[in-house]
């Protein structure tokens, strides 16, 4: 009888792990989505803090804003990114060119 207990228990303690992976337990709130979205469309930079730069061989978004603001990196990556990207809509930062001009996010404000 005990094993036969062992046994179940044990299947219960995998299926109940595989929903939690594959579908979670969690239920998902659309209002709290869009309030986080309508958040962080605030948080965004304005044009008016940025700066143009043309970017030459070797550098990248981090060094590029660093090196303008002289000192180091005041925001997390993820943040520098989607700040970039909302001041060159369309483009990744992994896309840049060397010898093209973009926008950049100033945050030596």
């Amino acid at each position: 009888m005990k094993r036969i207990f062992l046994f179940l228990f044990g299947l219960l303690t995998i299926y109940v792990i595989y929903i939690d992976l594959t579908a979670g337990t969690l239920p998902q709130d659309e209002t709290q989505k869009t309030e986080e979205t309508v958040v962080t469309m605030t948080n965004i930079k304005s044009s008016a803090d940025s700066f143009k730069a043309e970017v030459e061989p070797g550098e990248t978004l981090i060094s590029i804003v660093e090196n303008h603001i002289e000192k180091p990196l005041p925001v997390s990556i993820d943040e520098l990114i989607e700040d970039f990207q909302n001041l060159n809509p369309g483009l990744s930062p992994e896309k840049i060119q060397i010898g093209s001009t973009y926008e950049f996010p100033d945050y030596s404000k």
